[in-house]
Formats: structure tokens, C-alpha cells, sequence
């Protein structure tokens, strides 16, 4: 572990030097690229030189409990400082480890977020649409922006499904435990007799992916266009603006009424078709090491049950950390950040078994 953090902060040392040097400066492109490097080994450059000055505070209190003879004060003062060095040595030791994980190289990206009512009915689309408005309050308690893709609204305020990209620094890193099927246990509002239902939704969190990621063949994608309609196919829009694009090798369909220009709408459906295609290429790769993948937090499996929310006791449970928080109304307002930091701790541990 020492030799890589040696390296790195060698490594982090030689790009100082460089993104110093007014050709470099000049060349804003290369520039950047240096910058961003450095940006990814800061933390765990600051971190280690934090652990070395510990260490090095360490054996100065070595050397003054030598030194300190028969002066009984002195050698008070120093064990008690060898001591309080002494307890930061382990947790620092543990914190450089997690810095050294290896990151996910998806983890900076904006996020497209999908949610699907599943079985249940009515119900289930109500409780998508609740899903999409707790992720958007997530998003805004964070201040990352929200854009509402495609919306396929039932008539009583559910969603039989939903696209929103969410765009800020670190969004995946964050609401990529999310995926999964998330199960609700509560009374319908239909339901006269009081009895509690249990219906589902389906959410997928997709990286938003560069152009340079995959390429897509514009012979593979039949486009077409159409008038945007609303509920009950009343026409909102006096323009062929909505668009359709339909991936001809993988079948996949993506749609896109949001904007008023069909030029915007093409531009996010494409996002969207990227996004799900890189996924699939995921699911691919991952099927190979599904071994491994068992070991982590989730597998991402859509029809894996990750979380129920349960109404008449207030309660949400996440059934791969085994957190339950009596905290239901908070959590559906955006505050799930000690679930997800509970996720992203329990990930690392897995990872650091392997390290």
C-alpha cells in the first residue's frame, strides 16, 4: 500500500510542475487533463501526508520519552502525546485504503433515472410517481439540476413510467444503489375497507455517457415524429416536435415529447438510447463476474427487491444493508442520505476485503 501511495504522490509532485509551465498553460486542453489528474490524487496525496506527519509526531515522542531522563513531567507529556498519535495511526491507515478503492469510472457522471410502476395496479403507479418526486427532492436538497424526459401519466396522479436526467457533480456515485425493485405496503386510497396493499416499482440508474463511450450507427435507428399529446390524447403541441427512436439490433424504443422543439427532443432521446445501450453492455460484462457481484452491495438487477416502505408503521427498510429508519415522511421528501451513505460504507467494505 505505502509503494502505490509513494508513487502517487510522486506522480501528483511531477504534475504540479507540469500544469505549471506556461506551454502547458497554453495548450488549455492538455492543461485541463493535468488538472483533472491532480483533482483525482488530492485527497488521497492530503490524506498520506497526514498519516506521515503522524508518524514522524510518533517517533519525536519516542525520542523525547528517551530523552526525558528522569523528568517525570516530561515523560507524562510525552506519552500522552505518543498516545493520542498512537489512536490516529489505525483510523488514518483505514481511511488511505478506501482512497486507494478502485473508483467507478461512471461515478462523476449526471444520472437518467427510470421508474416504473409494477404490479399493483393504480396503486403502483401512484407510488412510482411518489418514487420520482422523493429522487427529485434528493436531487434538489443536493442542488444538482433535474430535466423531466418522458412522462407516461395515469389519470389519477400515478406514472406508468418516467425518464428524468439529474445532472451534478458525483450524481451516480450516489443514486447508483437505487436501482432495484422497490416494494410499498400501505392502504389505497380506493380501498374502503382499510385493508393494506403491497404494490412495486422498478428503478434503473443509468450514467449519462460521452459520445466517445459508444458510437451508434445512425442506420440502426429508425426515427419518427409525432404530435405530442397529453392525457386522454388531447393535442398540446401544433407540431410534429415529439420523437420516437427505435433501435433496430436491440429493439429498444425511447421517447421524447418534453420539448417544444423536435430538434431538443431528438437530441434527449438519443441521450437516453445511449445511456440504456452502455447499460447493456454493463449487464453484459457483469453477467461474467456475477460471482464477484453477488459479494457487493446489489447486483442492479431490476427485479431484484431493494427496499419496502411500509406506511402504517412509518417505517423503511433497505434489505441489503438491513437498515430500518422510522423516518418514512422524511425520506420521501429527498433525506436519504443515511441509507445511501450506509450503502456506499457497506460497498467499501466488501471492496476492501479483496484489497
Amino acid at each position: 500500500m505505502f509503494d502505490k501511495l509513494d508513487f502517487i504522490t510522486d506522480k501528483y509532485n511531477e504534475l504540479s510542475a507540469i500544469v505549471s509551465d506556461p506551454e502547458v498553460i497554453a495548450n488549455q486542453a492538455v492543461w485541463q487533463k493535468h488538472v483533472k489528474e491532480m483533482g483525482e490524487m488530492e485527497p488521497i496525496v492530503k490524506k498520506y501526508q497526514e498519516y506521515r506527519k503522524v508518524k514522524e509526531g510518533i517517533e519525536e515522542a519516542k525520542m523525547l520519552l528517551d530523552e526525558a531522563g528522569s523528568d517525570e513531567e516530561m515523560k507524562e507529556l510525552a506519552k500522552m502525546e505518543l498516545s493520542e498519535l498512537e489512536d490516529q495511526v489505525e483510523p488514518l491507515e483505514e481511511e488511505l485504503k478506501v482512497l486507494l478503492l478502485p473508483k467507478d469510472p461512471n461515478d462523476e457522471k449526471n444520472v437518467i433515472l427510470e421508474v416504473r410502476a409494477g404490479t399493483g395496479g393504480d396503486e403502483a403507479a401512484l407510488f412510482a410517481a411518489d418514487l420520482l418526486r422523493m429522487y427529485t427532492m434528493y436531487a434538489e436538497n443536493r442542488r444538482w439540476k433535474t430535466e423531466l424526459i418522458e412522462a407516461n401519466e395515469t389519470g389519477i396522479g400515478g406514472i406508468k413510467e418516467a425518464v428524468m436526467m439529474i445532472k451534478g457533480k458525483g450524481a451516480y456515485s450516489r443514486l447508483k444503489y437505487e436501482s432495484g425493485a422497490h416494494r410499498v405496503q400501505r392502504v389505497p386510497e380506493t380501498e374502503s375497507s382499510g385493508r393494506i396493499h403491497t404494490s412495486a416499482a422498478t428503478v434503473a440508474v443509468l450514467p449519462e455517457v460521452d459520445d466517445v463511450e459508444i458510437e451508434i450507427d445512425p442506420n440502426d435507428v429508425r426515427v419518427d415524429v409525432y404530435r405530442a399529446s397529453g392525457n386522454g390524447g388531447q393535442c398540446v403541441n401544433t407540431t410534429d416536435s415529439a420523437v420516437r427512436l427505435t433501435h433496430e439490433p436491440t429493439g429498444l424504443v425511447v421517447t421524447c415529447q418534453d420539448e417544444k422543439s423536435q430538434i431538443k427532443n431528438k437530441d434527449k432521446a438519443f441521450k437516453v438510447l445511449k445511456a440504456r445501450l452502455y447499460d447493456l453492455e454493463m449487464q453484459k460484462q457483469q453477467e461474467k463476474i456475477a460471482g464477484e457481484r453477488r459479494s457487493q452491495v446489489g447486483t442492479g438487477d431490476r427485479s431484484e427487491r431493494i427496499r419496502t416502505y411500509n406506511f402504517p408503521q412509518g417505517r423503511i427498510s433497505d434489505h441489503r444493508s438491513g437498515v430500518t429508519l422510522y423516518k418514512l415522511d422524511n425520506f420521501l421528501n429527498g433525506d436519504m442520505d443515511e441509507i445511501i451513505d450506509g450503502l456506499i460504507t457497506m460497498d467499501q467494505a466488501e471492496k476492501m476485503k479483496n484489497f
